[in-house]
C-alpha cells in the first residue's frame, strides 16, 4: 500500500525494481512457432536489437551489435527467458522476461521490463515492446 503522506504510487513503479511495463499479445501460432523464431538469431534481434546474441545456458552473456549486454538469468526452455539488459549509456541494467505461454486460438506472448529509472523510460519501453509485438507477428507470418 502506498505511503499515505506521499500520496498514491505512480502508475508502473513497484517497491523495489523501479518502474516497470508489461506488453502482450496472442498470436494465432502454436507455442512452439513462437518460441522457435524469439530464440532464433533472426528473431532475437527483433526484441534485443541487431546482431543480437543469447546465451544457451544460464550465466551466459547476452548481447547486441550497439553495444547492449546482459546475462541470462533464467531459460526455460518453450516457456520463458530472463535476462538482464544494459544498452550504452544507461548507468544500470534493466530485467527483461520474455513468457510464451498457450492461450485461446494461439499462443500469448508476453515481454515484461522492469527496473526503468521514470514514467518518461516506462512510457519509451511500452511504445518499443508494442513495435517488437508487431516484428514478431510479421516475422511468423512471413515463417
Amino acid at each position: 500500500m502506498p505511503d499515505r503522506t506521499s500520496g498514491p504510487r505512480p502508475v508502473g513503479l513497484t517497491r523495489d525494481a523501479g518502474f516497470q511495463i508489461g506488453v502482450s499479445r496472442t498470436l494465432s501460432h502454436p507455442p512452439e512457432a513462437v518460441w522457435s523464431l524469439l530464440t532464433s538469431p533472426e528473431g532475437a534481434a527483433l526484441w534485443l536489437g541487431p546482431g543480437a546474441r543469447l546465451a544457451d545456458r544460464v550465466g551466459g552473456p547476452v548481447s547486441a551489435a550497439d553495444g547492449s549486454s546482459g546475462e541470462l538469468r533464467s531459460l526455460h526452455p518453450g516457456s520463458r527467458i530472463r535476462l538482464t539488459w544494459q544498452p550504452p549509456g544507461r548507468d544500470r541494467a534493466t530485467t527483461v522476461q520474455v513468457t510464451v505461454t498457450p492461450g485461446h486460438g494461439g499462443t500469448v506472448l508476453r515481454f515484461h521490463q522492469e527496473r526503468l529509472d521514470d514514467p518518461a523510460e516506462r512510457s519509451r519501453q511500452r511504445e518499443h515492446w508494442r513495435a517488437v509485438m508487431d516484428a514478431v507477428a510479421a516475422g511468423l507470418a512471413t515463417r
